[in-house]
């Protein structure tokens, strides 16, 4: 967890609430579910930049803060770790650069191979044609 890992711990906040996820009956007792709510815009662990790329580029409640939740696993334990891993791949998707593309042009040689392929095209459309007799 590159990313999760700079953050304080104490900038998150989980809740717990019922989950529907499996367990049986043991989901109408329990509070398995958990939600992480944290808040880039008050987060030290970025610069100013970084904080402004988080709020351009995640979806944020109306109060500013990413909501992402787990209800996948019995355990809250379970479930927090879900909620941190799914925080890390959203900061490493906002965070995400794409390699600028360097143009190329085609060689000679699938110059020549492009040409050829379509003069065997043209000749075999060609043959197909009918032949007519004045």
């Amino acid at each position: 967890m590159k990313w999760v890992s700079q953050i304080p711990y104490s900038e998150f906040t989980f809740e717990a609430a019922r989950s529907s996820g499996p367990g049986g009956q043991s989901v109408n007792r329990t509070n398995s579910q958990v939600q992480l709510r944290w808040a880039p815009s008050r987060s030290e662990a970025f610069t100013q930049e970084q904080r402004e790329i988080l709020m351009r580029k995640l979806k944020l409640t109306i109060e500013g803060e990413v909501l992402v939740r787990s209800q996948e696993a019995r355990s809250q334990d379970l479930n927090k770790r879900e909620c941190l891993e799914k925080l890390e791949a959203l900061l490493t998707q906002a965070f995400f650069v794409p390699k600028k593309r360097v143009k190329t042009k085609p060689t000679y040689s699938s110059k020549l191979k492009r040409l050829d392929s379509k003069k065997t095209r043209k000749e075999l459309k060609q043959g197909r044609k009918k032949i007519r007799f004045p």
